[in-house]
């Protein structure tokens, strides 16, 4: 997580002491410090300081005093404004899902799965699903995770987290006018669609590289939108979901999200 060394916390106001947080009693919970030492924000110390300036929330109230008990698994805890998993048994994968495998965690037909590559984690005791969908000629990001209420609002249309692909597409996309249309939106079998963004990489050889970026989350979608505007899909890749980007990853592998990253992902769907 990048913290930095001056910024105050969100939201600071004069009235600090009457801000406070409610206290726990005596002997219940696990003093903040100690808890943001396991979290790997800071050391005690550092954290100690941190405090002493104001950098750090507990559920929307900056802290002052110094060895606050909290309960870990229910407080809300800010350093910087941006929130921090503190309990240790959440878990927030990304996987490079390959072309060919289902968006599942187990398969009645025998086909490869997301289920497969994350078995030795269930078997260990880890509650995973995935958030949302790619079909199986799709490849690329999909987040597991065991935090149903972060896994529910990525999902829900209401937060619109963006979604980027790169398509490669049957013929050369030269007219403005496809974008136009796509983003003005296409008129579906099952409603109007549209996208974000709309933008041609590359062109040549009867096909074309487009990036599109939407927050739909209907089936198919991108291959519907660009079949419609006659410029069927060949090849799809998932790059990002909202802040969180694929990069170099290989398909098949899976990372650890850094902490950074997840408070980037509550801020998109405002936990």
């Amino acid at each position: 997580m990048l913290i930095s060394n001056a910024k105050p916390a969100r939201h600071q106001h004069v009235d600090l002491e009457e801000r406070a947080p409610k206290k726990l009693p005596w002997g219940e919970g696990e003093r903040l410090q100690k808890v943001l030492a396991k979290a790997g924000v800071a050391s005690r110390r550092v954290a100690e300081d941190m405090i002493d300036a104001g950098r750090i929330e507990v559920d929307g109230k900056i802290v002052r005093e110094q060895g606050l008990r909290i309960d870990p698994e229910t407080a809300v805890v800010r350093v910087d404004g941006v929130r921090v998993v503190i309990r240790a048994e959440q878990v927030y994968l990304a996987l490079n899902k390959p072309k060919g495998w289902q968006s599942t965690m187990s398969d009645e037909m025998g086909r490869p799965c997301v289920g497969d590559i994350v078995a030795e984690r269930v078997a260990a005791g880890q509650r995973l699903f995935h958030v949302g969908r790619l079909d199986a000629d799709t490849e690329g990001l999909l987040l597991l995770t065991n935090d149903g209420d972060l896994a529910h609002r990525l999902m829900h249309p209401s937060f619109e987290v963006s979604k980027t692909y790169l398509a490669t597409v049957n013929g050369e996309v030269r007219n403005r006018e496809v974008g136009k249309q796509l983003r003005d939106g296409v008129e579906l079998e099952d409603g109007p669609a549209s996208v974000d963004k709309f933008v041609v990489l590359e062109v040549g050889n009867g096909k074309s590289l487009v990036k599109v970026v939407l927050h739909e989350g209907r089936k198919h979608i991108v291959r519907r939108l660009l079949d419609a505007v006659g410029h069927p899909v060949t090849a799809l890749v998932r790059t990002h979901v909202g802040p969180i980007a694929l990069g170099d990853q290989r398909p098949g592998t899976l990372r650890v999200l850094g902490r950074d990253e997840v408070g980037k992902l509550y801020e998109a769907v405002s936990l």
